[in-house]
């Protein structure tokens, strides 16, 4: 495994320093909303119509997706967390910004847009196994009206606020221009950006402070099919080259992650998985624990490890699911006293 060139200590105060910060730290999240709903129920027979399951449902629940999840889980750790971005003027859209509202969101930035429908994508699970996805949604670039009024909330926030998160799936609202003028603001203010990237969009992140791709999306954007090792620094060094970040941290799934840095620093962390049951929004973790680490202080290294341990305890739990500040205190206590941690 790839190493750290200062492979130095972290003791558990430390931790428990940043992380008890997080109630301090202000974090914007800019990004593509999305609902997620979740059908549960049972399968006991095979349709005579097609070769599929039948799913007897049982019940229905709704939460916030994409860069809504990011928000919840920043608000999930007692960080204080702004949502900028848009949502259909629709049902959906309500539900939505009812369910962020409820969970401490602050939702002053989201937009309502009468000419597409609230992004919803639906998980039919039967027995703990996700049967089938089906998304309804329109993806259109964000321009014109839209994009002022959203620059508007940004410029307003960004006096006030400690990291941007930049949430990029790919429905039209993380374009070119938003990024370029985000970046601007946040240079003048001195303000960290993050971005969980799509793997078509990496041209627009150049400059931003950190990235948090999976493997695949990496390695696309870098032309390497990362097989190994060595093909994972190649891509590390590139990105770091290419984008000229300061930090690119890869998601390796059971392989932990990696963080390179502009200095030249590379960490591999294993993961720190106990038991995995669902992925779902594993990556909305990751950026929401590493971006609120870094707003409170913690230097890349640290913020790395802390998102590790989330993204630990989020695998854990069925469907998209979040992480409290307290479970994340827990876990890592769990480990650095013992000896197993960095």
């Amino acid at each position: 495994m790839i190493q750290s060139k200062k492979n130095r200590t972290v003791p558990f105060s430390r931790f428990n320093e940043v992380i008890s910060g997080f109630s301090n730290s202000r974090v914007l999240v800019v990004g593509d909303l999305i609902l997620d709903e979740f059908i549960w129920g049972k399968v006991s027979r095979i349709s005579p119509e097609a070769p599929v399951p039948v799913v007897v449902v049982e019940s229905e629940s709704f939460m916030p997706g994409g860069a809504a999840n990011v928000a919840n889980n920043i608000s999930a750790m007692s960080g204080r967390v702004w949502l900028a971005g848009v949502v259909g003027d629709d049902p959906r859209g309500k539900l939505l910004k009812r369910e962020l509202k409820r969970k401490g969101v602050n939702i002053e930035g989201i937009i309502d847009d009468s000419t597409r429908p609230t992004t919803l994508k639906t998980r039919i699970i039967a027995h703990h196994q996700q049967v089938v996805r089906v998304d309804r949604e329109k993806i259109e670039k964000v321009d014109g009206g839209l994009l002022n009024r959203l620059l508007q909330f940004i410029h307003k926030q960004l006096k006030s606020i400690d990291a941007v998160i930049i949430e990029d799936y790919g429905k039209g609202l993380i374009i070119p221009e938003l990024i370029r003028e985000i970046l601007k603001m946040a240079k003048r203010n001195g303000v960290a950006v993050t971005v969980d990237p799509k793997e078509e969009h990496f041209s627009y992140y150049k400059g931003v402070t950190a990235l948090t791709p999976n493997k695949f999306e990496a390695g696309g954007a870098a032309g390497i099919e990362i097989k190994d090792n060595r093909t994972l620094k190649r891509v590390g060094k590139k990105l770091i080259e290419d984008l000229r970040c300061s930090a690119v941290l890869i998601t390796l799934g059971e392989g932990g992650m990696c963080l390179f840095e502009k200095d030249g620093n590379i960490t591999h962390i294993p993961t720190v998985a106990q038991e995995v049951f669902d992925v779902s929004g594993a990556g909305d973790t990751v950026i929401g624990a590493f971006t609120l680490s870094v707003a409170s202080g913690a230097s890349l290294k640290e913020a790395a490890y802390i998102s590790n341990f989330a993204a630990g305890i989020v695998v854990g739990k069925l469907g998209v699911a979040v992480v409290t500040k307290d479970e994340l205190i827990k876990r890592i206590g769990e480990h650095v006293r013992v000896g197993e941690a960095p």
